[in-house]
């Protein structure tokens, strides 16, 4: 065999055993921040990495945010009063338009540089998505958007442009789309503590309408223990794989203090007790949790409440996870 070629033998043997140790490609976390992407006709590409970062960040669809920066200031090109000094005939200015009562509640320091300034579009971008969400947005987009202008044009106006944002072809055939997968704006309107929780809680949600198959293990079926195993996994975290071990694992904690990222224990299904639970579930906050329900439920992966009568306790496995049992100290990722 001739040396060159024996080389690449060698080298291509080598990649197929490193694949057979750690396993499959690790895929790219879809809920990282998504600023690069294709270009979008009529946005200034600075424009256009800003909404797509407040995207991600927020969990604000990007072509929202462009269509509001759109019909307030063009992306910031509009030369009318209030844009880049001073303020407009109603008291509003910067690219995105905030009145300054609104601004000092909702501006963001976007660009990190210890100044909120509603002119910086790095700010003021940022800030809108910070606002929308605070009015409900995205399940309650309307609402959101009639408040930041009460008017049913404006909103109406907004919507249209953010629908031709979405479809607008870049100069090939791919669609100008980058805003976050669903699974990820949900988890970023949830609020969690850090980014760690959100990872945690985007994977759980991303598993909605997959079945219910006791033992299963995924990805294309879980029961309740192993959702919860692998959306810790997704984050880079190990915890045990079934219910009876999942529950002494974590850091016990009051009911009343959970957070997104706890796990909570009920008294379910056969073999159970008030000391041996049988079904757990991952909370995302206001009283809900994410869970691996049953095989006749529907959905039987799901959002449900957790305030049930039989629920018996919470535990918080990041505790364990990093040497820490303080209950009412802060998540940390």
């Amino acid at each position: 065999m001739p040396i060159v070629a024996l080389l690449v033998a060698l080298v291509v043997l080598v990649v197929v055993l490193i694949g057979a140790v750690t396993g499959s490609t690790p895929q790219p976390d879809a809920c990282e921040s998504q600023v690069d992407g294709p270009p979008v006709a009529g946005i200034p590409a600075t424009y256009l990495a800003l909404y797509r970062k407040a995207a991600a960040d927020y969990g604000i669809p990007w072509e929202i945010l462009a269509a509001v920066g759109s019909v307030e200031s063009d992306h910031g090109r509009s030369t009318a009063p209030g844009i880049h000094s001073g303020e407009n005939h109603a008291g509003a200015g910067g690219p995105m338009q905030f009145l300054s009562a609104t601004w000092a509640g909702y501006g963001v320091d976007g660009d990190h540089d210890g100044k909120k300034n509603r002119y910086d579009p790095a700010d003021s971008i940022p800030a809108a998505a910070n606002y929308l969400r605070h009015n409900g947005a995205p399940p309650k987009m309307r609402a959101a958007l009639f408040a930041y202008n009460h008017s049913n044009t404006y909103v109406d106006n907004v919507l249209n442009r953010a629908h031709k944002y979405k479809i607008t072809l870049t100069t090939g055939t791919t669609p100008a789309n980058a805003s976050p997968p669903a699974e990820c704006a949900e988890a970023a309107a949830i609020s969690a503590p850090n980014a760690t929780i959100a990872k945690i809680i985007a994977f759980a949600m991303a598993q909605r309408g997959k079945p219910y198959v006791f033992g299963a293990t995924g990805p294309n079926a879980w029961d309740c223990s192993s959702l919860v195993q692998a959306a810790y996994a997704a984050a880079g975290l190990t915890i045990p794989r079934t219910t009876f071990a999942q529950w002494p694992f974590g850091i016990r904690i009051p009911n009343d203090h959970a957070q997104p990222g706890d796990l909570v224990f009920f008294n379910s299904g056969p073999g159970t007790s008030t000391t041996t639970p049988g079904h757990v579930g991952l909370v995302i906050g206001n009283g809900q949790m994410i869970a691996a329900r049953c095989s006749t439920c529907h959905p039987a992966i799901g959002v449900e409440t957790y305030h049930r009568p039989d629920w018996i306790g919470t535990t918080r496995p990041l505790f364990r996870l990093t040497s820490t049992s303080n209950p009412d100290q802060p998540l940390r990722g």
